[in-house]
């Protein structure tokens, strides 16, 4: 069964980058359902004597709250496999991480955005067509009205880290194309 691990986890396990967190956030999935959640969650969620040894809680994810395209892109965390028996992780693309802290932009988002831009982790091309697949997937949705908000957030990574011209989207064309 996959733990498909998102958000600063996913970069850690990837990059060479830390960072402090308080939580592991892992993707819902069908594989994950109530039961295996309860049974995730009592295991290593907050409060848990794991928890408490590792300093980080496991956090399940609803697959409807992060903006996401409609396939995200995961890869297997081989080290971690080999250990497993029950699991294994696949960790959230470096590219698909920056598009997903798009629609929450705290600070520690976009922190985790300039460091890998600093790293040299993000393709400007790339991080472009991956917003625009996670556009497409909430088009027609009621989160489709964020949409201009994190284009202005992709704008701003575009000038300010990746120091590319700013891309231009129209929402409204995409929309009709479905």
């Amino acid at each position: 069964m996959p733990l498909r691990v998102i958000g600063s986890g996913a970069l850690m396990l990837q990059v060479k980058y830390l960072r402090g967190t308080k939580d592991g956030d892992v993707l819902e999935s069908l594989a994950i359902n109530q039961a295996v959640k309860g049974k995730l969650l009592g295991l290593g969620g907050p409060g848990t004597p794991l928890a408490r040894r590792c300093g980080i809680y496991l956090d399940v994810v609803n697959s409807g709250l992060p903006f996401l395209p409609r396939l995200p892109l995961f890869h297997p965390i081989e080290r971690l496999n080999a250990a497993m028996q029950n699991f294994t992780v696949e960790a959230l693309d470096v590219v698909d991480v920056v598009v997903s802290k798009l629609k929450p932009f705290r600070p520690n988002d976009r922190r985790d955005i300039e460091s890998m831009c600093n790293l040299g982790h993000v393709d400007p091309d790339l991080v472009v067509e991956r917003f625009r697949a996670a556009a497409d997937a909430i088009l027609g949705s009621a989160y489709a009205d964020d949409l201009p908000l994190y284009a202005e957030r992709l704008n701003q990574i575009e000038r300010d880290w990746l120091f590319t011209d700013e891309s231009q989207f129209d929402f409204e064309e995409m929309d009709d194309h479905l």
